[in-house]
């Protein structure tokens, strides 16, 4: 099994080529592979089967506001704002790689994505994405933990997108996902855990779409505070970039974090406004 997350975790990740973001939704022939599913590199969580064409790169600024539930006294959450970095490359048009940092936790992280299959009529009736991630935790602190060594502050996580555009104005995606932290918040919370993120897009206009995705944390100790992640959001397509408007009871935009600490209650109002937008070079 460790073999097989490490091979996974190495292993190349794709992209598919496109001219402009907006063709890549809008145009369906079904005489070649299906356009793509959805507009942005995520849906708003988890990331999408959308990827980079050859030799393009991307800047991605991810941005969480704190919890709206503190209301004025933190201007419904700015003076708490959570900023992530990501650079997305295009190194064929099978594989992207991708460098964050996130101020939360002071992260970095590295990322690679491998399309497997693409949706095509007579062929295949789904898109299938791995997408790979690596992640050093830089904001722990020896003192507050006698003992930790680098290992502690390392994590990484596996998924697999599975999507289906179902027509020009539903695509669908799956996203069961392994993550591993080898140092967990709490004891009875197991090091490796489990997630099945359900995702989805609706167009609401040519250039405006409805997203939505859930993670469902399949293992998580009974005793934890967190959260699964619910997230709602609205993609705006401009022609050269993404702008991604969303509300999520997650702040932290990292896979193991957001699936593993999230601490939002959708019920109490204990939710974050953010955006990601993507700029193509």
């Amino acid at each position: 099994m460790k073999r097989l997350i490490v091979f996974l975790a190495l292993a190349p990740s794709i992209m598919f080529s496109q001219q402009d973001l907006l063709e890549d939704v809008e145009i369906d022939d079904s005489a070649a592979y299906e356009s793509a599913a959805f507009k942005g590199l995520k849906i708003v969580n988890f990331e999408s089967t959308k990827m980079v064409s050859q030799k393009e790169l991307y800047f991605v600024v991810s941005h969480r506001f704190g919890t709206i539930k503190t209301g004025i006294d933190d201007f419904f959450g700015l003076d708490q704002a959570v900023t992530r970095l990501n650079l997305i490359y295009g190194i064929t048009d099978g594989i992207n790689l991708g460098i964050s940092r996130s101020s939360f936790q002071k992260t970095y992280e590295g990322s690679l994505k491998l399309r497997l299959l693409r949706q095509k009529e007579g062929a295949s009736p789904v898109t299938v994405v791995l997408f790979n991630s690596a992640l050093i935790n830089t904001a722990l602190d020896e003192v507050g933990l006698p003992g930790l060594e680098f290992k502690h502050r390392v994590g990484y996580a596996v998924s697999a997108l599975i999507s289906r555009k179902l027509n020009n104005n539903v695509s669908l995606q799956l996203t069961p996902t392994f993550f591993h932290d080898n140092l967990v918040s709490l004891e009875e919370q197991d090091n490796a855990q489990f997630a099945l993120g359900i995702g989805g897009r609706y167009k609401l206009t040519k250039r405006w779409s409805l997203n939505m995705d859930y993670g469902w944390h399949l293992n998580r100790a009974d005793n934890s505070p967190f959260k699964n992640a619910l997230s709602i959001g609205f993609d705006l397509e401009t022609g050269g970039h993404v702008f991604q408007l969303h509300f999520t009871n997650a702040q932290p935009m990292n896979t193991n974090y957001f699936l593993g600490q999230a601490t939002g209650d959708w019920g109490d109002g204990d939710i974050f406004f953010g955006f990601n937008l993507s700029r193509v070079f």
